[in-house]
């Protein structure tokens, strides 16, 4: 079992900006038990400190831009108690045990926007796998969702299966019901940030090179692909 890996992935992006990224947290099985305690360690210390749930949903573009009362009190009205959250909850991420992070990008101009999303998730599935392949593993995809975009589907099954290493379809979890999918939420929102980089947003433009990079399978930034 050690040589299964688990890979959780989220989507960011938006159609006005015409990107689209994935980014995700890999990690083996083996690992999933000490590298899950440790960020429920974190979220029980957040909640020490700040009030925020620890079953609070940290949806990090809600979340980084001030919507919801996690704590229905003054702390909610400041980004920067927001900013300091998800600065502290990358870095987190970046120390959990056995955890890597990556991320991949498409600029989507001149295309339609969800077939672009569609064919870069399919290229980021036959780059996963020929990984898992390369290094005698293989690998179960946990997707942020309810399985209802068939196109996710659709990549797992365009590889072919006498050679694949990725195991099955695509798993779905709702984000409100999976620490792990909040986690590669956080990835992708960050690896969004740093290809976006939107005026009034440079604070976030330097989060996922500096707290993601030494944990990064992508050269320390989301790869362009």
């Amino acid at each position: 079992m050690s040589d299964v890996r688990l890979f959780y992935i989220d989507d960011s992006g938006a159609q006005s900006s015409a990107l689209v990224v994935y980014g995700w947290v890999e990690l083996s099985v083996a690992d999933w038990r000490p590298a899950l305690r440790s960020w429920l360690d974190w979220r029980k210390e957040l909640n020490a400190t700040s009030g925020v749930p620890a079953s609070y949903e940290l949806h990090a573009t809600k979340f980084a831009n001030g919507r919801g009362r996690p704590t229905k009190t003054e702390w909610d009205h400041s980004k920067a108690n927001r900013s300091r959250v998800v600065v502290d909850a990358l870095g987190t991420i970046a120390a959990m045990p056995g955890v890597r992070t990556g991320a991949v990008c498409r600029d989507t101009s001149g295309t339609r926007y969800v077939d672009a999303k569609a064919a870069l998730y399919t290229d980021l599935i036959a780059m996963i796998d020929a990984r898992l392949v390369a290094t005698a593993r293989h690998g179960l995809v946990i997707m942020d969702g309810d399985g209802t975009d068939p196109s996710y589907r659709q990549a797992h099954r365009a590889l072919k299966l006498a050679t694949r290493n990725l195991v099955e379809d695509p798993l779905f979890q709702g984000s409100h019901l999976s620490q792990w999918v909040q986690v590669a939420d956080l990835v992708a929102y960050a690896a969004y940030q740093s290809v976006l980089r939107a005026p009034g947003k440079e604070l976030m433009w330097d989060w996922y090179p500096d707290l993601l990079g030494p944990s990064c399978t992508t050269g320390g930034k989301p790869q362009a692909l």
